[in-house]
């Protein structure tokens, strides 16, 4: 069963501007893994990093914009399992930032944009995103799973459930 296989680590980070009317920040992928699609910013963990250096780490390089550790509030914990391409498969650890320093700028990864939080563009992102990113914006923490079908867009199988402190990982 290949959506067995274990799954790469990665980190997801979501910059909110809490100021009316609330706008939030993707940034359109620009090549490698999810190209053409907006998402947070995120990436791996480099040797000997933490998941929370990674999201700070992936965060700037992508975006410009820097953060402080205690700034960043874990709210998702998220495995995804692709059936056609199984060296997809990624466990990944989500954030949200209300508080951040910098501007953001375009990088060769990414080209950051404000969205209005009642208006982001899910039809421009992973299928996903629509199950639980409005459950983390309003103030919900979920462990999700999602499998994509062999066309690796289309969701197969998702499970959403709220997420409670119970020290694992």
């Amino acid at each position: 069963m290949t959506h067995n296989l274990p799954a790469a680590v990665r980190t997801l980070c979501y910059v909110l501007d809490p100021n009316p009317p609330g706008r939030i920040l993707l940034g359109l992928k620009k090549r490698g893994f999810g190209a053409g699609k907006y998402n947070g910013f995120g990436g791996k963990p480099e040797v000997g990093e933490s998941i929370l250096e990674a999201a700070i780490r992936e965060l700037h390089e992508e975006s410009g914009v820097r953060v402080d550790p205690s700034q960043l509030r874990s709210v998702a914990l998220i495995q995804f399992a692709f059936l056609a391409r199984p060296e997809w498969n990624q466990r990944v650890h989500v954030f949200l930032t209300e508080t951040w320093h910098g501007i953001p700028v375009e990088t060769e990864e990414m080209s950051p944009r404000w969205f209005p939080t009642n208006a982001i563009p899910y039809t421009k992102m992973w299928a996903d995103d629509g199950y639980w990113l409005p459950r983390v914006l309003g103030g919900q923490r979920i462990r999700a799973r999602f499998t994509f079908d062999h066309d690796n867009e289309t969701i197969c199988g998702a499970q959403v459930h709220p997420w409670h402190d119970d020290g694992q990982n």
